[in-house]
């Protein structure tokens, strides 16, 4: 049996929760959803969340994002959402929860919800308060949860929801079940890439998706290799959408790869900025670009004036 590299859970989720975060809650928390004006958009507030938690002696830091959102009646109110992604049991957690909640009221003087995404595979683990109660003095904290778990008993769900959420939940569920198993890991992630075909997502979700997917269900380069192989096998008919994007972000991975070899890690907006780019001429001319150029900035020019 071929062994499976570690999963990279947290960057997935944490890129899908930037991009789709109205259906986010939508799919998790869908009474929140309604009464949240969505006209009116959400503001990620991550370097002020950042200066809020840096004191926090609470342990290791997960995938936490604290986002403003404005309900109908048009009040403010601060959506932290914290994503225990891979551990187990953490005695710690719920203290998290509370700490990272009055620090942020302590700062805004607004309104605090705190949700929880547990994405472990122990069924029992649900903390959902943390208290003290000493001499008549009670403070504490009661937050909703969603056990990822929880979802394995509806996989039809999963397979035929437009949210995009199902299929990451579902690629969540066949990542754990494939820990250590390589070969099973790269026939789900097979069938969870070519299974999105004919179920009515727009090109730019499949996209999307495809990356999520892809930074999750982690491959030993032989097999990475196959996967690609398999994808040109598909068929003539389905085959061309999957191609172009396994060629894309093959393409993109490259730079990406480049740019952090010569200039340091590369900016998320510098990514989303290449992953705006359709076409592999200007893909080749970055990649050369990345490979002689002098300056992170002369590379953000070129691109500036590629797009």
């Amino acid at each position: 049996m071929t062994s499976s590299p570690p999963a990279n859970y947290d960057a997935s989720w944490k890129e899908a929760l930037e991009r789709y975060f109205e259906l986010f809650l939508a799919f998790f928390f869908p009474q929140i959803h309604t009464e949240v004006d969505w006209q009116r958009g959400c503001e990620f507030l991550d370097s002020e969340f950042q200066q809020v938690v840096r004191d926090a002696e609470v342990g290791k830091r997960f995938v936490d994002k604290l986002v403003k959102v404005w309900r109908r009646d048009g009040d403010e109110v601060y959506v932290l959402i914290h994503a225990e992604i891979q551990s187990q049991y953490d005695a710690g957690f719920s203290k998290r929860m509370y700490v990272y909640s009055y620090r942020i009221f302590d700062r805004y003087n607004r309104e605090v919800v705190s949700l929880a995404i547990l994405g472990d595979s122990d069924p029992k683990w649900r903390p959902s308060s943390y208290h003290t109660d000493r001499w008549g003095c009670r403070v504490g904290i009661e937050f909703p949860i969603v056990k990822l778990l929880d979802y394995a008993a509806q996989t039809q769900m999963l397979e035929q929801s437009l949210n995009p959420f199902a299929r990451l939940v579902y690629a969540h569920l066949q990542t754990q079940a494939t820990t250590g198993d390589a070969r099973a890991r790269l026939t789900r992630k097979l069938q969870l890439i070519l299974g999105m075909q004919g179920l009515g997502y727009s090109e730019d979700t499949i996209l999307e998706l495809f990356r999520f997917i892809d930074l999750m269900m982690t491959l030993p380069p032989e097999l990475d290799r196959a996967f690609d192989a398999e994808i040109r096998r598909f068929g003539a008919e389905n085959v061309m959408p999957y191609l172009t994007t396994v060629e894309r972000f093959a393409q993109i991975r490259a730079i990406a790869s480049v740019l952090d070899a010569r200039f340091g890690e590369v900016s998320p907006a510098v990514i989303e900025r290449l992953e705006r780019v359709y076409d592999s001429e200007p893909l080749d001319r970055l990649l050369r670009g990345a490979s002689t150029l002098n300056a992170m900035t002369e590379f953000e020019a070129l691109l500036e004036e590629i797009q």
